[in-house]
């Protein structure tokens, strides 16, 4: 193992807000609240992984990387805290107790103790997680593991090919500790840290134009693409966790390349596989540009959860959120998806199957598509999201909001100042936002103030609007004590961008904009202990095929009166904004029935004009959206 020159943990430049100190409202309230009664908030009563889970004394698990119970805890924590929901409260709550309460004396946690099953780290690291949110886990117990997990490392046990390629989140936790509760252990938390590095995956390595991979990878041809001798390193999950590695590194390396090559390697991945709607391409490796190919629903919220500890990437976030999750679910978010295709005009069973490393079925709606694995880990994107939305700089001198939405939040700043601040506002689905802050004493916000902003304003305390000037992405704003009150103005220009086969994709601000295509329904299956969770089909039943002419993209603002959003937001009609197009039909082949062929080049109409409507991309039923415009000819 290299020797590390550094015998400290570098500061964070940001510190999170404790759970349950930021508070969602408004539509991103209502939608945890459907994420809360639908699929997520009732695994535990009938969903053999957890309900019977054997992180708890039962006998279900679905791999011996044992990462269904910890998933479920590590997403469920923040929802059923967030949702003020008891009943799931009490679960994680005695969730977290057999599980310490069973440690083992060797300081092993988890189903393996007191059986002959073998002993992999990862499952632990979405637990660990999940206790760091619940301030009655016992720190000691933790250090307790670190000493045995450090000893494992040293013999070079408890690595496998997932634990290789994650090693960051226990890096994550072990961080935590030495900021919170060092107790004396700073030398084994930093030499932990520093074996877990050197065990796995090279992330600076993997993140260079010499071996990053620009086109779609398959499992037959991962290890002649993979020089590192380590599989599953160019899995999109795998990647969506790497992209957290380096920033964690640099924490205890203090090599400021650690943070260029975490750049740039964000740079790759959109660049070679990304999605306009701030995800990348992996239908389990990475898949390139092509909009058949799929993005698994676990790489969306494991992305989430990267780009929430990293100002590199805190705008690509809300992108994730707002179109991807929505996307993945159904309105009641009883069923979900394993893979979404950009363009996707049904969602059934694939025939043929565009998706060369999953099941036909992996883009159908329902309980369990392809793999368990989502069915555990998609409830922890909201929640993340909503905890992360503040911060506070390290002197607690300064508020600083981070993620625009509907929101409240409750702090002690420095000198035992209280302050408290609430966000009124439609956004995303508006540019308006109206902030009031009471605070015992003066000092300074700061808000976020997006790069695709034009002409955006700020009015405080009622004066004239004036331009905004942020600093680094942040706007100051000189709050005084009592209570300040200021909206901001963030309008912006519709864009494009060129995809694959002269094809554009529509934005406006933070929302991509997709066509909605009617639809039918028809269920595949229902469970059997619980008939809210089906399997669900989906095939167009309206023409999809169009080009549009860009030069014709008009936006359209409709604001509810009542000035509330309608429930579900992302229903098809529901948000206030639309962006209209003049449109041809053209000839656009599909491959079987159930996905589109690649947009045709150049197309010519075949039918008279007419004016389409796009809505924001993840409003519908959940699949059967096109949001890969043609260009007009």
């Amino acid at each position: 193992m290299p020797t590390q020159s550094s015998a400290i943990v570098a500061p964070k430049k940001f510190l999170t807000v404790p759970l349950g100190g930021v508070r969602p409202a408004g539509w991103l309230m209502d939608q945890l609240t459907v994420q809360t009664n639908g699929l997520a908030g009732h695994l535990h009563e009938f969903y053999n992984y957890v309900s019977q889970t054997d992180w708890t004394g039962g006998n279900s698990l679905y791999s011996n990387l044992e990462e269904a119970g910890s998933y479920w805890f590590n997403a469920m924590v923040p929802n059923g805290i967030l949702a003020n929901n008891t009943a799931i409260n009490a679960k994680t709550s005695a969730f977290l107790s057999y599980v310490l309460s069973h440690q083992d004396s060797t300081g092993w946690l988890g189903p393996e103790v007191n059986t002959t099953k073998p002993r992999y780290l990862w499952g632990r690291y979405p637990f660990m997680f999940g206790a760091i949110q619940m301030t009655e886990a016992n720190p000691a117990l933790t250090t307790q593991f670190v000493a045995l997990a450090n000893t494992m490392l040293k013999a070079g046990q408890g690595v496998e090919a997932w634990t290789a390629t994650r090693w960051e989140d226990f890096v994550i936790t072990l961080q935590w500790l030495y900021d919170n509760h060092p107790d004396g252990q700073e030398a084994i938390l930093i030499d932990t840290m520093q074996r877990l590095k050197w065990s796995g995956v090279p992330w600076e390595k993997v993140f260079s134009q010499q071996y990053f991979p620009t086109t779609a990878v398959s499992w037959l041809n991962e290890s002649t693409q993979n020089p590192f001798n380590l599989p599953l390193t160019w899995h999109g999950v795998n990647m969506a966790e790497g992209l957290k590695a380096l920033p964690s590194t640099y924490r205890f390396t203090h090599n400021q390349s650690d943070l260029d090559t975490a750049s740039k390697g964000w740079d790759l991945l959109f660049q070679y596989h990304g999605r306009p709607s701030g995800i990348f391409a992996a239908d389990e490796y990475l898949a390139g540009l092509e909009a058949a190919r799929g993005t698994e629903l676990c790489l969306v919220v494991n992305h989430v959860q990267c780009a929430s500890g990293n100002p590199y990437w805190r705008y690509d976030i809300k992108l994730a959120l707002l179109f991807a999750i929505p996307m993945r679910s159904c309105l009641d978010m009883w069923s979900r998806q394993y893979l979404q295709q950009q363009n996707q005009i049904a969602s059934k069973n694939m025939n043929p199957n565009p998706f060369p490393n999953d099941g036909a079925y992996s883009n159908v709606f329902g309980l369990e598509p392809n793999y368990p694995c989502c069915t555990v880990n998609h409830p922890q994107g909201w929640p993340k999201f909503i905890s992360n939305a503040f911060l506070t700089t390290p002197d607690s001198k300064s508020l600083v909001h981070l993620y625009l939405g509907p929101f409240s939040t409750s702090v002690v700043l420095a000198g035992s100042n209280k302050v408290t601040a609430v966000v009124d506002t439609l956004y995303p689905f508006s540019d308006t936002l109206t902030t009031t802050i009471t605070a015992t004493q003066a000092f300074t916000y700061q808000v976020r103030i997006p790069s695709w902003v034009v002409g955006g304003t700020i009015s405080i305390n009622g004066a004239a609007a004036k331009a905004l000037s942020p600093s680094n992405g942040l706007q100051a704003v000189p709050v005084n004590a009592g209570t300040t009150k200021f909206v901001l103005n963030l309008p912006a220009s519709i864009t494009t961008e060129s995809r694959p086969h002269g094809s554009i994709a529509v934005q406006r601000g933070p929302l991509h904009y997709a066509f909605d295509i009617s639809r039918s329904q028809k269920v595949l299956a229902r469970n059997s202990q619980q008939s809210l969770a089906v399997d669900l089909e989906f095939d167009a039943t309206t023409a999809w095929q169009y080009a549009i002419d860009p030069a014709t993209l008009k936006f359209n603002n409709a604001p509810p009166a009542s000035g509330k959003l309608p429930s579900p937001v992302f229903d098809s009609g529901k948000p206030p904004l639309t962006i209209t197009a003049t449109a041809c039909s053209i000839a656009w082949s599909t491959a079987g029935d159930t996905f589109a062929s690649a947009p045709p080049t150049n197309p010519t109409c075949t039918g008279a004009q007419k004016t389409i409507t796009l809505t924001p991309y993840g409003v519908s039923s959940r699949s059967l959206l096109l949001f890969l415009a043609l260009l007009d000819t």
